[in-house]
């Protein structure tokens, strides 16, 4: 059985329609899953028109309607956007369509009416002055997810990476680095990515200082936190190691393939290397959630919105891994 998944918009503003376009006009994409646009038509015919796709958009007024049939693009239309929607300009009236998508998409998530979300990309700062105080896609979804202990994984080929800490300021983030954070962290790593398809998956942590705080001399955390959760980490089961060294980490695990995901204690020390090397086919994994969520890794591009430009194939990488998740977890409730 295919899943269903449901594309979130994202930002009418944005590139997000063009990727969804792009990305379902692969017939590889109707193999694999049934996917639903959450969005609006209007927006998305327009979107259809620059890519000059050969698919024809309709309106479904509920996913268990929707994929069927490759060269249709089925949505679920919201109209809350006006057909004339500027390109590459902040609106709250945009920001407030794009969260409008997501609550529809948990909604839905919530009542197993869609196996995964998958979403394009919103502009945090429309997001906010539309009223959503929230610093991103994964804690708007954990907040209708009623989830607190969740996290951030970047998916690639290449390397994958799972975060301790994501939307913080450094000076904050560095006191977040906390041994029971970074043992749920861990515990999520190895279940996401045994959905992913490893059984039993290898995990690095990361240093949070130079040389992992060098016995203290650098920074205290390496030692106080991130040494005794891996300790704990392993006792009970876990095939982790670390921590290792920031510099050498993602070297052992991207090139030498030591490692099946590296758990990294910030925003960018996990996002520079993956997008270093894999920036058009990583893919953004909220974990710790009840449900599937995927995004691609990469932002609205409001410089090259409407021109037709942008690339499909971390969408296409994104509804990939979503419906691969969807898959195993089905799997696995059926066997239980």
């Amino acid at each position: 059985m295919k899943p269903i998944v449901g594309i979130t918009m994202g930002d009418g503003a944005g590139v997000g329609p063009e990727i969804i376009i792009k990305a379902l006009s692969d017939q590889g994409m109707y193999d694999i899953c049934r996917p639903v646009v959450i969005g609006d038509k209007k927006i998305m015919e327009r979107a259809n028109a620059i890519i000059n796709s050969g698919c024809r958009c309709q309106v479904v007024s509920h996913p268990r309607e929707a994929g069927q049939e490759f060269g249709i693009i089925d949505i679920i239309d919201l109209d809350n956007l006006p057909v004339d929607l500027a390109f590459g300009q902040v609106t709250p009236q945009a920001g407030k369509a794009a969260f409008e998508y997501i609550e529809k998409a948990a909604q839905y998530a919530l009542k197993n009416e869609i196996q995964a979300i998958i979403t394009a990309p919103i502009n945090k700062e429309a997001v906010n002055l539309a009223g959503y105080h929230y610093p991103g896609h994964t804690e708007i979804l954990a907040h209708f997810a009623k989830e607190k202990n969740y996290s951030m994984l970047l998916y690639s080929k290449n390397l994958s990476v799972i975060h301790v800490s994501t939307h913080a300021a450094l000076r904050d983030a560095c006191d977040m680095v906390k041994k029971d954070r970074i043992e749920r962290v861990v515990a999520l790593a190895h279940d996401t990515m045994k959905l992913i398809g490893i059984e039993k998956p290898r995990i690095a942590v990361a240093g949070l200082n130079p040389h992992c705080g060098e016995n203290g001399m650098f920074g205290k955390e390496d030692l106080l936190e991130i040494v005794p959760a891996v300790e704990e980490c392993s006792r009970l089961g876990f095939c982790v190691k670390g921590p290792i060294a920031p510099d050498t980490v993602f070297y052992r695990a991207a090139i030498k393939n030591d490692f099946d995901v590296v758990v990294v204690m910030y925003h960018d020390q996990g996002h520079i290397p993956l997008k270093l090397l894999d920036f058009h086919n990583g893919v953004n994994v909220t974990v710790g959630l009840p449900f599937i969520r995927t995004s691609v890794d990469h932002g609205t591009a409001f410089d090259i919105a409407g021109k037709g430009l942008a690339e499909g194939q971390s969408m296409k990488e994104a509804i990939k891994l979503g419906a691969q998740m969807a898959k195993v977890k089905f799997t696995k409730i059926l066997n239980k």
